[in-house]
């Protein structure tokens, strides 16, 4: 390969949350026992180093002494019209349509304090991202969760007809989305967005779509994005993107939306506008340039094949090794989430036994509780694969078969 995804980056005293946060923080896994170092498998960034490009434009920006106020060069927009239309084939994108947000989570209430009242339910698919549930109940919103199924393949669906009946019961006309699913890993199919904007189109239901992870998809698959699927889905949506997941950027906050419909976007703008919170970060703006290089593609076509490898590894020991953990095999994000209920149950455990068990010998997972996984771990891939390989041997050694 030709980028660098073998190594250990170093990243302790680097303000890196996934290793100096460890148990430090009250929501981040206990530090290891002596004798083991920690492997973090945690908070969804990578342990690997971002495309060369990135840090090479920031240098070049960074070596002129000035950081005043300034405006958006015309190559961010550039970047993100020639990103979207070659990863994600979209066409009629106009720069009009692109917003800067500081992040996804920001926009998403953004969108929804146009969308609704405070008090107002909201429909979102469970199990779902953390940050989902603590900004929407954090703004005042109520979250109505249609759960995801396992079909008999043990690929995640949504479920029609719940999704029809809760929206019904509940007046909802909002709902966020998540496309590619966190933390289950499906990359949706044409046909099911198409069933679920339908859904949403005869209830007059806004969508506020999560496509942050985008970019990380299985080889031989590819993301929708969820307004191409219809001109009314066009009009109906709020996307969110970011090269944040996709290049391990998350510490500059830099996302943007796509918004068609001129009437949410004003609006959107205005909200937004509103704390004076939203302004683009210089740094950020020159990252997203670097990134959405076509040396971007290069190495992000690689990190895929990587990731795919450590998904195949993870997925095969689970299921070879691990008596009573299922997982169904992530089709995008380099997330597992890995279900514990009957190895928990057989050994009269709890998660959060399972949990410290795997936090003393190093294997910094996070608890899937707060996704609404009752007795499920959340589990990073993004490290080098002999790095995934030590932990898989640790839990294989000290714990599921100790």
């Amino acid at each position: 390969m030709k980028y660098d995804f073998t190594s250990i980056m170093d990243r302790r005293g680097r303000d890196a949350v996934a290793v100096d946060a460890l148990g430090v923080l009250s929501f981040a896994p206990g530090a290891p026992r002596e004798g083991f170092d920690a492997i973090p498998m945690w908070v969804a960034d990578m342990n690997f180093p971002t495309v060369p490009t990135v840090p090479e434009t920031i240098r070049e920006r960074t070596a002129h002494p000035a950081y005043g106020y300034f405006m958006p060069r015309e190559e961010y927009f550039d970047a993100i019209l020639r990103w979207q239309e070659r990863r994600h084939g979209v066409v009629g994108l106009e720069k009009r349509h692109i917003g800067h947000e500081n992040g996804v989570l920001g926009g998403v209430v953004s969108a929804l304090r146009v969308l609704c009242s405070r008090g107002d339910s909201v429909l979102i698919h469970s199990p779902t991202y953390v940050g989902f549930t603590s900004a929407l109940e954090g703004n005042g919103f109520r979250l109505v969760c249609s759960p995801l199924r396992l079909d008999d393949d043990g690929i995640w669906r949504m479920d029609y007809a719940d999704m029809e009946r809760k929206i019904a019961e509940h007046h909802i006309h909002a709902a966020v989305f998540c496309s590619p699913h966190n933390p289950c890993g499906r990359v949706w199919e044409r046909e099911e967005l198409e069933k679920a904007m339908e859904i949403f189109r005869r209830h007059d239901v806004f969508v506020v779509s999560d496509e942050i992870w985008a970019d990380i998809v299985r080889p031989g698959l590819r993301h929708i994005p969820l307004q191409s699927v219809s001109q009314d889905a066009r009009q109906r949506t709020a996307a969110f993107y970011a090269p944040s997941k996709t290049f391990n950027l998350a510490g500059l906050t830099g996302a943007y939306h796509i918004v068609y419909n001129d009437w949410l976007r004003e609006r959107m703008e205005k909200e937004a506008s509103l704390s004076h919170y939203n302004g683009m970060n210089l740094l950020s703006m020159y990252a997203l340039i670097g990134a959405y290089r076509d040396e971007g593609a290069e190495w992000l076509d690689e990190l895929n094949r990587v990731l795919a490898g450590n998904v195949d590894y993870a997925c095969e020991t689970i299921r070879t090794r691990f008596d009573g953990v299922e997982v169904s095999p992530p089709q995008g994000t380099y997330m597992l989430f890995a279900d514990c209920t009957k190895w928990c149950a057989a050994r009269g455990k709890t998660l959060q036994e399972l949990e410290r068990s795997l936090w003393d010998v190093g294997v910094a997972v996070q608890d899937g509780a707060m996704f609404h996984g009752p007795c499920h771990l959340r589990i990073n891939l993004a490290l080098p694969r002999f790095r995934v390989e030590e932990a898989f041997r640790r839990m294989d050694e000290y714990v599921f078969n100790a």
